[in-house]
This record gives C-alpha cells, structure tokens and sequence, in this order.
C-alpha cells in the first residue's frame, strides 16, 4: 500500500443525474414506472420518511421528507419502495469508473453527482466541446445504456437525464449543471463566471434555512442582488461564512476538483447461517469483521481513515453506513464505534443475512506504528500469520475438532521418514 496521491484541476466538469437512486430502483422494476412512486429514506427508520419521489407523485403533493402517513394522506395510491443503497452505490461507482476512463481526476460528491477535473485534456479530445462530448458518450457507454442487453441498465435512459455543466471551480460547474436541460451540457466561458452567476436564484448558494430566510426578507433573490451588497456589509451579519457566500456568488472562488488514487480496500465479510436482526449479535458481528480487517497484512503500519459496513437484507434489501473518522486509528473500538452508534440511530429496516466491513482510506501510522511495520516483509508475514490463526479459530469452531497442524522434526537422524516428523495440532 502506498500514499494516496492527491490530484487537483482548476477547470471542472459536474456531472448530475437527478434521483439517481430512484432512476436505479425503476430500472430493475419498470412496472412501476408508470405508477407514483417514492423511496424511502435509508436512515429513518424510527420515523419512516419519503426520500425521492417521482414527478407523478410530486404533482399530487408528496414531497422528500415528508412523513410516509402524510404522503400517503396525499397521494392514496402511492408505491413505496424500501431502499437499496447498496444497488445505487454499485451503480454509481460503474458511472464514477467510465470517468475515470476521460480523466484521472474525479470527485464523487454524493449518488448521482460528481465532478471531473478538466486541466491539460484539450490534447486528448480537443476544445471544452469535445471534453464534454466524450464525458456524455463515456457514461452512455459504461454499461448504462438502454438497449445494451449484455449488462443491466443503472437507470432509465441515461442520455436524455444527465447533466453536465462546465466552468472554472466546482461552484460554477455544478451551478451550470443544474441550468442544463436533461441530456445537454451548459459551458461557462473562462472570465463569464460573474455575468453568468448573477442571474441565478440564492438557491444555488450552500445557505442554511436561516441564513437563506434573512436575505429573502431583505429582498436578496440572486446571486447578482448579493454581489451588489458592500462585501464588508455581508461580512459583519454573517461573518467569515458571509464572505464565503459573497465571493462565490461573485465568481471570485475556484475550488479546484481534487482527484485521489482509490485505495484497494481491505474487505472482510460474514454470511450467517440465519437470518439476524437483533443489534446486539449484528454489534458483536461487526467487531469480530473489523478485528479480522485489521488483520490483513497490507494495513500493517496504517491507520484506517474510512469505513463502511453494508448489510444484505431479507426480500433483496440492503443497508449501507459509513463512517469518516477524524483521527483516523488502528484500533478495533475507535473504528467499530461510529458504526455502532448509526446502527443504534438507524438499523437495517430487515434482518441481516449477509454483512461486510470495508475499510477503504488510509492514512499513514503513529510513529509507534511504522516503527513495528519498518521491516514490510516481517509485517507481511506477521499479518499472514495473524490471518492464519484466525481462519484456524473459525474452523475449529464450524467443524468442533483441529483440522490444522505443525509438521514438526523429532528424529532427524532416523532413517525412517514417518519417524522424522509429527504432526501436532496448530494452535491459533
């Protein structure tokens, strides 16, 4: 395992498929295309909430976040549909795939909407144009094309939904994107980010509700309206936030997209023999998968900095959590505990028959740590051996009698072979 370089671009593209995870869902279902329908929220199970809906439910007043019983209240023939992240993760990592196949700097930000850094492109494809055009043909030919019957289609008829928006900095690109129509592309021109911002609603802008209030009631409705307030006046209501706002609205920021080198992930899995739902058992599972993780030899003299579990469910539903952890750790309780406490807030809405730990981001070891891995070969090996001795303990525990042993030299000097060596039973 090495360092996950960090590659930037100034210039981006953001590409966005809207209710990506909804789009998925009626892909692999199309009988209910033609019905209302609406997702729920992965995250909510106490209180049961709508996440994405279909235009033919929005139009009878069902809206993300509503409760299930007001929805329905609103629409009586709603089709609910219980969600399945892990699916749309898949899916969405096949799109983020054929990206990276346009560029080496890509940038998921959330299912269905990533950025594509740009910079030093123009001598593979050619003008901004072409760049766009061969992002639009790439994902049309990741496997996401209606029509193609060798692979499943990711959602209904990608090319007339994605959409792409292209300019200098991540806020500009992704403010274009959600000014294109379905299908086609919105380019800013380098130096037009100022005239093209103004025109655009406050919306746009990552405001809190508060914050988003105050300026209505001020009569601020654009980007172009904000600009033409005293930067120093917004900065002394909303301090250093104010001033973020007031130069992104004026075109005056360029996040540049940052690209990482994706780690290969450290994988560890555990298929019960029936299926679980209760948390305590599904707790214990998970610190005996990430113990086991930790055992892998490629994460000797590495901190773990991201994990994720997801969790095959009864009836094809799946659960998917993960966990960024701000001092990132090698340790079993700092890295099992977030995970514990989202599957205390928000467990999988059905029993678990299948469940994975990944650990997918690293970072590089204590001192302490990478003075124990400075030998990698007698890292590696102590981390096979640590591997071995756990399958040993699920073994002896399935089949209830050793079935491992040591060949052992007793009698080197016999001339029989049977009496050189022994076998005793390898002790995990």
């Amino acid at each position: 395992m090495t360092l996950t370089p960090h590659l930037a671009s100034d210039s981006a593209a953001c590409c966005w498929i809207p209710l990506f995870a909804l789009r998925s869902e009626l892909a692999r279902r199309p009988e209910l295309v033609s019905l209302p329908v609406a997702l729920l929220a992965p995250d909510t199970a106490r209180t049961p909430r709508v996440w994405q809906v279909a235009p033919l439910a929005r139009r009878a007043g069902v809206k993300p976040g509503m409760t299930v019983s007001r929805a329905i209240g609103l629409c009586p023939g709603l089709k609910l549909c219980e969600p399945d992240p892990v699916h749309y993760d898949e899916q969405f990592a096949r799109l983020v795939a054929a990206l990276v196949t346009v560029s080496p700097v890509v940038e998921p930000v959330e299912v269905g909407r990533v950025f594509v850094g740009t910079d030093g492109l123009e001598g593979l494809y050619g003008e901004t144009e072409e760049i766009v055009a061969q992002i639009q043909l790439r994902i049309a030919d990741c496997g996401l094309r209606i029509g193609n019957t060798s692979v499943e289609s990711a959602i209904a008829n990608p090319q007339s939904a994605i959409r792409v928006g292209w300019g200098r900095g991540k806020f500009v690109a992704w403010v274009a994107a959600t000014r294109a129509k379905p299908g086609e592309a919105v380019i800013v021109p380098v130096g037009g980010e100022a005239k093209f911002l103004a025109s655009q609603p406050l919306a746009v802008l990552p405001l809190d509700p508060d914050t988003h209030r105050r300026l209505l009631q001020l009569g601020v409705k654009t980007l172009g309206a904000l600009v033409a307030l005293p930067e120093e006046a917004v900065v002394s209501q909303y301090g250093h936030a104010g001033r973020r706002l007031w130069r992104l609205a004026a075109g005056l920021v360029s996040e540049p997209v940052v690209g990482r080198v994706v780690p290969e992930p450290i994988v560890a899995a555990l298929t019960f023999f029936s299926s679980v739902g209760e948390r305590d058992l599904l707790a214990h599972a998970l610190d005996k998968l990430v113990d086991r993780a930790l055992g892998d030899p490629r994460r000797s003299g590495w901190r773990v900095q991201v994990v994720r579990v997801h969790a095959e469910l009864e009836h094809g539903a799946s659960w998917l959590v993960e966990a960024t952890l701000k001092d990132p750790s090698a340790t079993r309780e700092r890295i099992a505990a977030p995970l514990k406490t989202q599957l205390e807030r928000s467990p999988p809405a059905g029993a678990v028959e299948r469940l994975v730990v990944e650990f997918t981001a690293f970072a590089p070891g204590t001192a302490e740590l990478q003075l124990f891995a400075r030998d990698a070969g007698a890292a590696a090996r102590a981390g096979r051996r640590r591997a071995l001795q756990s399958a040993a303990r699920e073994i002896a525990l399935r089949i209830r009698r050793p079935m491992l042993y040591h060949v052992i030299e007793v009698q080197p000097w016999s001339r029989l072979p049977e009496r050189r060596y022994a076998l005793i039973d390898f002790e995990p």
